[in-house]
């Protein structure tokens, strides 16, 4: 490069691109970048809130502000849509999650004697980055990081290593840790008592034959839709709630007046829940644990939930069963939902919600939606992992008359 040039976009992985194609890492539009690479920040480029970015993988986008990490969430959605020829009769404006609001993640942590380490990793590497402070956590979350990191300490192995996985429950921190097992009663005893003088909701221990509960005082529910669900060990929720609350919106509005509707890939039923105050809803889940969580409280609620144990991936739902329905909501996994996606093409049911957490694999989806007749009528970028290039979506297609 012969000559300054200046920071245009933000690429997927969270570069910064030039004009002339150069990819400059932690830069923000508007940002100019010299010959000799230095960087001279520009009216985009904040001031990075938190003392580990840079270093820790959870964040890639702290580089930039409101206005340019509003940006690239839009344009990561709009650019998917484009490379399959999609556009949507309306985009919405993104809806992004604020800080600290983060109520599910997974921390590493490693000791060796009396020191140990927990965090998220380093970006591109296995080392752990003892974390001192979180933006994006919520702070009954992060709360725990210095206790957690106090204790396993305390236990002076020569070498300890655990991924632990903290969610914020309706009764408080549910702490389920992977990959550790206790030798002997004290530690047993030292891991109840510290689950009861931090007042966790559940305390798990995996071993690698499925979490075992060791402190549990009152069964832990997450609440959605206005039903408590039983919460299984390392179940899926939406990151944030302010995240679930939009997408719950959109579909409650895009959706209204439907009185059946098959919600697919129904996970606990974030979505069911929230559209059997009026509609009949088929609950379809693979995961068992999930399946059977969403059906108990749908039983204890009384609630218009059907709960189908079954695996859309081998087993989707066939064009007629599916034309029953008023309408489809489905929430698929990063890899899409391919096979039911062309049993939805085949089909006549109205409308379809469709959120994804994969705007690549979405885009796909939709183009064989589109291809068979449907319309791409609305389409709303979200963004619930705060400074992070991981975008989600909300989309809703309707079947052309």
């Amino acid at each position: 490069m012969s000559e300054t040039e200046e920071v245009l976009r933000i690429a997927a992985k969270g570069d910064g691109v030039t004009a002339s194609g150069r990819h400059v890492p932690m830069t923000a539009p508007g940002d100019t970048v010299a010959p000799d690479g230095a960087v001279t920040p520009g009216p985009h480029h904040a001031t990075p809130p938190c003392r580990h970015f840079r270093k820790c993988g959870g964040c890639q986008l702290q580089q930039l502000d409101e206005d340019s990490w509003t940006a690239f969430v839009r344009d990561r959605v709009a650019n998917a849509a484009a490379g399959q020829g999609l556009e949507p009769a309306e985009f919405l404006p993104p809806h992004l999650s604020p800080p600290n609001s983060r109520r599910r993640a997974t921390l590493h942590l490693e000791a060796r004697g009396k020191s140990a380490r927990m965090g998220f990793r380093e970006g591109r590497s296995h080392a752990i980055v003892d974390m001192a402070e979180c933006p994006v956590m919520a702070t009954d979350l992060f709360a725990m990081v210095a206790p957690l990191r106090n204790l396993f300490a305390k236990f002076a192995r020569k070498r300890l290593a655990a991924d632990i996985h903290l969610t914020l429950a309706d009764q408080g921190v549910d702490c389920n840790v992977k990959g550790f097992t206790p030798d002997g009663l004290a530690e047993t005893e030292a891991l109840i008592d510290f689950a009861q003088a931090h007042g966790l909701a559940r305390l798990t221990m995996d071993d690698g034959y499925g979490p075992e509960t060791h402190w549990e005082p009152d069964p832990v529910t997450v609440t959605l839709g206005g039903v408590p669900v039983s919460l299984p060990p390392g179940s899926f929720l939406q990151p944030t709630q302010e995240g679930e609350a939009a997408l719950i919106a959109d579909a409650r509005e895009w959706l209204a007046g439907a009185k059946t509707v098959a919600d697919l890939f129904s996970g606990l039923g974030t979505f069911a829940f929230a559209l059997s105050d009026g509609a009949k809803v088929l609950a379809a889940e693979a995961a068992r644990d999930a399946h059977l969580a969403c059906k108990g409280a749908a039983g204890t609620a009384q609630r218009q939930v059907f709960a189908q144990h079954r695996d859309l991936f081998r087993n989707p739902l066939l064009p007629a069963d599916l034309g029953k329905f008023d309408a489809v909501l489905l929430d698929p996994p990063r890899a899409g939902a391919k096979e039911q996606v062309a049993r939805l093409a085949e089909s006549t049911v109205p409308r379809i919600c469709y959120i994804s957490c994969n705007p690549a694999s979405w885009a796909k989806d939709a183009a064989t939606l589109v291809a068979a007749g449907y319309r791409l009528e609305k389409l709303r970028p979200v963004g619930q992992f705060r400074w992070s290039t991981h975008v989600e979506l909300a989309s809703l297609f309707v079947r052309e008359s």
